[in-house]
């Protein structure tokens, strides 16, 4: 049985009611680490739901198919009415070792993403379907258009979007009620406060940040343990030597703050997100249950407007080194996908 004291919040304004803590499934399938066993990722899941978790993210593309298998797996063991499943689509080829990817928005892959997405889960329908980066050779009314037909024939409930510009948030929304943005929020990466943030919420779409711990910078991911030789964080801007030097500043900066609060660095981090907002909803990913069960943890923290500014200003996000994004995905327009498809008749 899920544990009664997570607390539980609506995610957006169409009434889909989460767990406040989220769980990011990606690392289950590799990226920052080896992928785990299938029975191991499996007990992280469903220690996660024990713990009052009921809000899990995948995607399509992680561990290329594997996530979502994974986490199929693991859902047959849970009670399905009470887990909220969020998947993603949108990019058809994908290869992490030399960086190369390719996203597609059009209707027709829409489609058969969702039907490969249902068959790899196991699952009927899915809670909430994002599009995992916006194709700007498409307009997002003809996506969005097909998704709201997925809908209306309810294999999909509510529907999202990853890294938008807030021109394609504005055109999307006019064509069926997007429910939740992903974004990467935390404390050093806060560059959606100022236009995506205040946008989300005059539409009343709730904000899923991930790699609320610094992709667990503030955990001590590459400070106090060495990042293993196959993670992909060891080519971002923000884990490479000169930059990672300069960063342990903020590091133990937060050493400090959080020996004041009476929790560890990484609790501190996530509990400044989780204090962003009733709609504000992260999803930390771990492959350790201790790691897990100190997410969760952060939940007990509490802290006072003053104790908020006190972090912020811990973390001034002008002095972190480093680019928020892998280099190579920055030139691809992996980060947000901000111009309209030529001649397609929409201005920003």
């Amino acid at each position: 049985m899920a544990a009664p004291s997570m607390p539980r919040v609506k995610l957006g304004s169409q009434g889909f009611e989460v767990s406040k803590l989220g769980f990011g499934c990606m690392g289950l399938s590799g990226s920052y680490n080896e992928p785990l066993p299938d029975a191991v990722g499996i007990s992280v899941i469903k220690h996660a739901f024990a713990q009052g978790i009921t809000f899990f993210d995948t995607a399509d593309v992680y561990g290329a198919n594997a996530n979502e298998i994974l986490v199929g797996k693991a859902l047959k063991e849970l009670p399905r009415e009470k887990i909220q499943l969020a998947t993603k689509f949108g990019i058809e080829e994908a290869n992490f070792s030399n960086f190369q990817f390719r996203v597609n928005g059009t209707p027709e892959y829409v489609r058969s993403c969702c039907e490969a997405s249902l068959k790899r889960l196991g699952v009927e329908y899915i809670d909430l379907y994002y599009q995992h980066r916006v194709d700007t050779s498409v307009p997002i009314e003809d996506t969005v258009g097909e998704l709201k037909k997925l809908v209306e024939e309810g294999k999909v409930t509510y529907i999202g979007l990853s890294e938008a510009s807030p021109d394609t948030i504005r055109r999307a929304h006019a064509v069926h009620p997007i429910t939740a943005l992903q974004i990467e929020w935390s404390l050093w990466t806060r560059d959606s406060e100022e236009e995506i943030i205040p946008l989300c919420r005059e539409l009343g779409i709730g904000i899923v940040p991930y790699s609320p711990i610094g992709r667990g910078f503030f955990g001590g991911r590459g400070v106090l343990e060495t990042l293993p030789p196959a993670s992909s964080l060891n080519s971002h801007p923000r884990f490479k030597a000169e930059n990672l030097e300069k960063n342990k500043k903020i590091y133990e900066g937060m050493e400090g703050l959080a020996k004041k609060h009476q929790c560890t660095p990484a609790q501190l981090a996530l509990a400044w997100v989780l204090h962003q907002g009733s709609d504000v909803v992260p999803i930390p990913g771990t492959t350790k249950i201790k790691n897990l069960d100190q997410n969760v943890g952060a939940l007990a923290v509490k802290l006072s407007d003053e104790d908020l500014r006190e972090i912020s200003e811990m973390v001034p996000i002008d002095e972190v080194a480093g680019d928020r994004y892998f280099d190579k995905l920055d030139k691809l327009g992996w980060r947000v996908a901000n111009t309209p498809p030529k001649n397609s008749g929409v201005s920003t």
